[in-house]
C-alpha cells in the first residue's frame, strides 16, 4: 500500500507541475541533424510538380528542390519564385484539453498560410527569419486526427519584403527551415516575460498575462544554476484584466555577465490563484548594464570596453540556414578561439539557440532586423520588430539592437525598439551615424575628416576590412587595431565575415558554390576550415598582449613585458606554461623535443595595465632552439601560444659549414666555353660565366632541375661585370662575379664546399623606389615538387601585412594548388613563409635543402594562382616570375573593396632609398643535395 501511495503521489506530482508549465509538441524536427518527413509538392524549379515528401526543418532547394538563388544577382540570373505546399497528419494529445494552443513557427521563407484542419490559422505571415504564433485551439482536435497544411512561398507579395530580405548579398532559400511546434498553455497564463536585471543587482520584470480565469498575484523567485535559491521571493498582485504587471527586487553582491564572466541567473516566474500555481515559466538571465555615452565610449558594468568581433551568417554547406545547437556551439567557440568577444548578426536574427550559446559561453552580440541596404515597409516592419524583441529581448548577450544595414533602416521603425526593451540598450544604424555611434563601413585606415578615427562619435564599424580569398581580415588588422588602441573614442568593430558561404549544390553533384567572389569571405572554410588570418586575428587580439617578435635578444634574462588587455579579468587568473624546445632531434611527427618546461606564476596585473611575467629558464637557454609560451584563461581555453627562435638553429649549422675537408675530396673548377663547371666528387654546378646564374646541378650524377637564378627582377635595375674571379680555400672553391659601381648587382659568390653544399652570397642595390617585393630568384619545376619541410614560420604563409598568427617551429606539408576561398585544402602550399631557417623540399628528383644564414629572410614558394572569378587585383597579391625565392620583402594583399595601401601602413610598398642604406642589401644561403 506504501508503494501504491508513493507511485501514485508521484504522478499525480508530475501531472501537475506539466500542467502547470507549457507543454510542447513538435510536428518537425528539431534541427538539420533531426528531421520528420512531411508530404511535400513544389510548383517549379527542381522536382516540381508532384507530390513527394520533404524533411523539415530544411531548406528545399537543399533537399533538390526548387531553385537556388544568390540574392544580388539580378543581372546573372532571375529571382526563383516558388511556392511549396506542406501536408502533415499528427495527434493532439488529451492533455490538450482546456488548454490554450498555439502552433509556432521558428522561421519559414517567406510568405506563410497556415491551415489546421482545412482553416486558415490567421492571415499569411511575411518575413523570413522571425518566429510567428497562431492561436489553434478552436481549430484542432482533441485526442484525435489533425491536418496542417503550410503553403510557403519563397518570394514575399510584400515588395517591402523582397528588397529587404531577398535583394540582399547572400544566399537566398526557400521553406520550412526552424522547427514547428505546438505549445499548450493553461487557459490563465503568463505570455511572455521581459527583464532587466543591473549590474547593481536590481532587477524589473514586465509580466504580460493572456487567457481567461482569474489570478491573485505573479511571485518570482531568483536561483543561481544549481536551482540554489538567491533571496527571498517577491511577488505582485495580479487579475486578468491586467494585460502586464512589473515585478521590482534588489539582491546583493550577484555576479555580473560579462564575455570574460558569463554569469546566469534563473527566474522562476509563477502565475498563482491564491495559494495554487496556475502557470510556471522560468527565465535564464544575466545581471549586466550596457550604457553608450556620448562622446565618451561603451560601457558594459561601468568598464569602457571595445568590441573585438566579426560578422555571421546562420549558414551550413549541406543544410542551408536550417542549423543545430551543435553548429552554434563549433561556431560560438571558433569565434572565442580568435580571442573575439563580439559578434554581429548578419543580417537578420539567429536561431535562438545561438542567442542561448552567446548567452553561456559569453559573447557581446548585436542582434539585427533584417535590412540590406532597403528596408521593410512600416507595416510589416513594425510587426516584425515585435516578433525579434519578443523572442530575444532577455538574453544578456545581446548588447545593441541594428535596425538593419547599410541604408536597410526605416527611421518610422527606431522608436519601435524600445517598446519592447525595458533595457533601453542602444539601438544603431550600421553604416552610419546615429545617436552618438559612427559605424561606417569599409573606410580608409586611420580615416576620416567628420568621422570614425576624426569624429566626435564613439565609432565601431560594424562591418571592416572585407575578405575575400586571402585577403582583409588578418591582413591589416594590426594596424587598424593599434589604432583603434590609441582613440580613446573607439570601441573596437566587427570583421567581414566569419566563415565562406559555400552552399553544397543538389543540382550539381554537390559542388560546394559561393557564387563567384560574392561568399568566399570567410575567415573560415564554409565547413569551418581555419584559413591563415584566424590565427592572425588570435595573436592580434589576444587579451594577453607580448611584444616580442621573432627572436629572443641575447641580453634575454627570462622576463617578459606583458599587456593585460582584458576588461574584466585580472591576469593572476590566468595561467602560463613555458616550453623549451629542440627541432634538429625531432620527427615531423612529434614537430620538436622538449627539454625543459614549467609553469610561471601569473603576475598579479590588472586590466588594461602592464607588468611582468618571469620565467625561471635554466642558464643554458641559448643552446636550444626555440621558446614556447602558452596563457591559458580561467576557463582552461588556449588564449595564444607564442614562439620564439633563440638563434641555435642557425648556429649550429653555420658551426657544422666550419670544418672543411681538404685532398682528393676538394672543389675543383673547369672553365668551359661558356660555363663554369664547379665540382666535387659527387656534386657538379654548372654557371653561365656570362649572366652567373645556376644553369644545371648533378648529385651521384643525377639531374637536379635547380637553376635559372640568381635572379633578380629587371625593374631594380641594371648591372655591368666587371669582373670574374675564383679561386680554392681550404678545399672550397669560390667563384665571384664583380659588377660595376653603379650596377644593381654588386656581387654574386658561389662556394662549393667539399662535402657538396653550395652556398650562394649576393649583394645587390636596387634602385630607388617603392617594391610589392624584394628579392632573389631560382627557378624549379613545379610539377616536381612533393612537399616542403622547413624550420621557420608556420604552417601559414604570409603577407606584408599579415605576419602575426604564425609561429616559429618546425613544419611539413604536401604540395597544392589551393586556391583560398574557392579550395579548402588548408594551409595553402604557395606564397610567402616568414622568418626561414632551413627548407627542405621534396620532390621527384633528388630532394634539397635551403639553409638561411641571415635573419628575417622570406621564401617564396612558387606563384599562388589567382582566383578564377578575382573581384579585382587586390586581392592577388605580387610575386617574382621565379618559382623559389629568397626574399627580403614581400608583397603586402588588399581587401574586397581596399588596396593594400589603403589599411594601414604595413600595407605600404616598401620603399627604397639608396641614400637611407649604407651597406647593400645581401644575404647568404646554403644549398645542400640529398644523396
Amino acid at each position: 500500500m506504501h508503494k501504491i501511495f508513493l507511485a501514485s503521489f508521484f504522478l499525480l506530482f508530475t501531472f501537475q507541475l506539466k500542467a502547470q508549465q507549457a507543454e510542447i509538441l513538435y510536428l518537425s524536427g528539431k534541427n538539420k541533424d533531426h528531421t520528420v518527413d512531411w508530404n511535400f509538392a513544389i510548383d517549379n524549379g527542381m522536382n516540381s510538380g508532384k507530390w513527394t515528401t520533404i524533411p523539415v526543418p530544411s531548406n528545399w532547394e537543399l533537399q533538390g528542390f526548387g531553385v537556388y538563388n544568390y540574392g544580388r544577382s539580378k543581372d546573372k540570373q532571375p529571382f526563383s519564385d516558388e511556392t511549396g505546399q506542406y501536408r502533415y497528419e499528427f495527434e493532439v494529445p488529451k492533455s490538450f484539453k482546456k488548454k490554450y494552443v498555439e502552433i509556432v513557427f521558428e522561421g519559414a521563407m517567406t510568405d506563410t498560410e497556415v491551415k489546421i484542419n482545412g482553416e486558415l490559422a490567421g492571415p499569411v505571415h511575411q518575413g523570413g527569419f522571425y518566429r510567428f504564433t497562431y492561436d489553434i485551439t478552436d481549430l484542432i482536435n482533441i485526442g484525435g486526427d489533425n491536418t496542417l497544411e503550410v503553403k510557403v512561398k519563397n518570394k514575399s507579395d510584400n515588395a517591402g519584403v523582397n528588397t529587404a530580405e531577398r535583394e540582399a548579398d547572400f544566399w537566398l532559400f526557400g521553406g520550412i527551415y526552424r522547427p514547428v511546434y505546438l505549445k499548450a498553455y493553461p487557459e490563465a497564463h503568463i505570455q511572455r516575460i521581459a527583464v532587466d536585471a543591473k549590474a547593481d543587482g536590481s532587477f524589473t520584470a514586465d509580466v504580460y498575462l493572456r487567457g481567461r480565469g482569474s489570478v491573485s498575484d505573479v511571485e518570482a523567485q531568483l536561483y543561481d544554476m544549481q536551482n540554489k535559491p538567491i533571496g527571498k521571493s517577491f511577488s505582485v498582485s495580479a487579475g486578468m484584466s491586467k494585460e502586464k504587471v512589473s515585478l521590482e527586487a534588489k539582491f546583493e553582491d550577484v555576479l555580473t555577465w560579462t564575455p570574460e564572466f558569463p554569469n546566469r541567473y534563473k527566474v522562476k516566474f509563477k502565475l498563482k490563484k491564491k495559494n495554487k500555481v496556475i502557470h510556471e515559466v522560468s527565465e535564464k538571465i544575466g545581471f549586466r548594464t550596457v550604457e553608450l555615452r556620448e562622446k565618451d565610449g561603451l560601457y558594459v558594468n561601468g568598464i569602457k570596453v571595445m568590441l573585438k568581433g566579426v560578422n555571421r551568417h546562420t549558414f551550413w554547406p549541406s543544410s542551408g540556414r536550417t542549423s543545430s545547437r551543435e553548429l552554434s556551439e563549433m561556431d560560438v567557440n571558433l569565434i572565442k578561439e580568435m580571442n573575439m568577444n563580439s559578434v554581429r548578426m548578419s543580417h537578420y536574427p539567429p536561431d535562438v539557440h545561438f542567442l542561448e550559446v552567446c548567452d553561456s559561453l559569453g559573447l557581446f552580440v548585436l542582434d539585427e532586423l533584417t535590412g540590406w541596404q532597403t528596408s521593410y515597409e512600416t507595416e510589416v516592419g513594425k510587426k516584425l520588430v515585435e516578433e525579434m524583441m519578443v523572442r530575444d529581448v532577455n538574453h544578456p548577450s545581446i548588447i545593441i539592437w541594428d535596425n538593419g544595414n547599410e541604408g536597410g533602416w526605416n527611421v518610422e521603425l527606431d522608436d519601435e525598439f524600445q517598446k519592447y526593451d525595458p533595457q533601453n540598450r542602444p539601438l544603431i544604424h550600421p553604416w552610419e551615424k546615429f545617436r552618438g555611434t559612427d559605424t561606417q563601413h569599409y573606410k580608409d585606415w586611420d580615416c576620416c575628416e567628420d568621422g570614425l578615427f576624426h569624429g566626435e562619435d564613439v565609432f565601431f564599424p560594424t562591418e571592416f576590412l572585407h575578405g575575400l580569398y586571402d585577403g582583409g581580415l588578418g591582413a591589416g588588422l594590426d594596424d587598424y587595431y593599434n589604432a583603434m588602441l590609441k582613440n580613446s573614442l573607439s570601441a573596437g568593430g566587427f570583421l567581414w565575415v566569419f566563415s565562406d558561404e559555400g552552399v553544397e549544390r543538389t543540382d550539381q553533384d554537390k559542388k560546394i558554390d559561393t557564387f563567384a567572389n560574392n561568399a568566399p569571405d570567410g575567415i573560415l572554410g564554409p565547413y569551418r576550415e581555419k584559413e591563415a588570418s584566424f590565427y592572425t586575428i588570435k595573436e592580434i587580439w589576444s587579451p594577453v598582449y607580448i611584444g616580442i617578435e621573432d627572436q629572443l635578444p641575447d641580453s634575454f634574462d627570462g622576463k617578459i613585458a606583458v599587456e593585460n588587455r582584458y576588461f574584466y579579468t585580472p591576469l593572476d587568473q590566468c595561467s602560463f606554461n613555458w616550453q623549451l624546445v629542440d627541432y634538429s632531434d625531432a620527427s615531423i611527427d612529434t614537430a620538436s623535443v622538449v627539454y625543459a618546461s614549467g609553469k610561471v606564476e601569473s603576475p598579479s596585473i590588472q586590466p588594461q595595465e602592464s607588468g611582468n611575467l618571469s620565467l625561471p629558464l635554466p642558464q643554458d637557454w641559448k643552446l636550444h632552439d626555440a621558446l614556447k609560451l602558452t596563457a591559458i584563461d580561467p576557463h582552461g581555453r588556449e588564449i595564444y601560444t607564442w614562439s620564439w627562435s633563440t638563434g641555435n638553429v642557425r648556429k649550429n649549422f653555420l658551426n657544422m659549414l666550419k670544418s672543411p675537408t681538404k685532398g682528393e675530396d676538394a672543389a675543383q673548377i673547369e672553365e668551359q666555353e661558356n660555363t663554369y663547371r664547379l665540382f666535387t666528387a659527387n656534386t657538379e654546378i654548372i654557371i653561365d660565366r656570362i649572366s652567373g646564374n645556376i644553369i644545371s646541378v648533378k648529385k651521384l650524377e643525377k639531374e637536379i632541375s635547380l637553376g635559372g637564378g640568381p635572379l633578380l627582377e629587371a625593374k631594380f635595375g641594371s648591372s655591368k661585370l666587371l669582373e670574374i674571379r675564383h679561386y680554392a680555400v681550404d678545399g672550397d672553391y669560390l667563384l665571384e662575379y664583380h659588377y660595376t659601381k653603379n650596377s644593381t648587382i654588386k656581387k654574386i659568390q658561389y662556394v662549393l664546399k667539399t662535402d657538396g653544399v653550395l652556398k650562394v652570397h649576393m649583394e645587390y642595390f636596387p634602385q630607388d623606389g617603392y617594391y610589392e617585393y624584394i628579392g632573389v630568384g631560382f627557378n624549379y619545376p613545379e610539377d616536381k615538387v612533393s612537399g616542403v619541410t622547413w624550420v621557420g614560420d608556420g604552417p601559414y604563409r604570409v603577407w606584408k601585412n599579415r605576419l602575426k598568427g604564425a609561429k616559429f617551429g618546425l613544419w611539413q606539408k604536401a604540395y597544392n594548388n589551393t586556391v583560398t576561398g574557392e579550395s579548402w585544402n588548408y594551409p595553402e602550399f604557395k606564397g610567402y613563409h616568414a622568418n626561414m631557417r632551413w627548407a627542405k623540399i621534396d620532390n621527384s628528383e633528388t630532394p634539397f635543402t635551403i639553409f638561411f644564414e641571415d635573419e628575417n629572410l622570406f621564401l617564396k614558394l612558387f606563384t599562388p594562382k589567382a582566383p578564377q572569378d578575382a573581384y579585382n587585383e587586390n586581392t592577388n597579391g605580387f610575386f617574382p616570375e621565379s618559382d623559389l625565392g629568397i626574399m627580403q620583402q614581400i608583397s603586402p594583399i588588399g581587401t574586397k573593396f581596399k588596396k593594400s595601401e589603403q589599411i594601414g601602413p604595413q600595407g605600404v610598398p616598401y620603399l627604397f632609398e639608396r641614400k637611407e642604406v649604407k651597406n647593400p642589401l645581401s644575404f647568404t644561403v646554403y644549398f645542400q643535395f640529398d644523396e
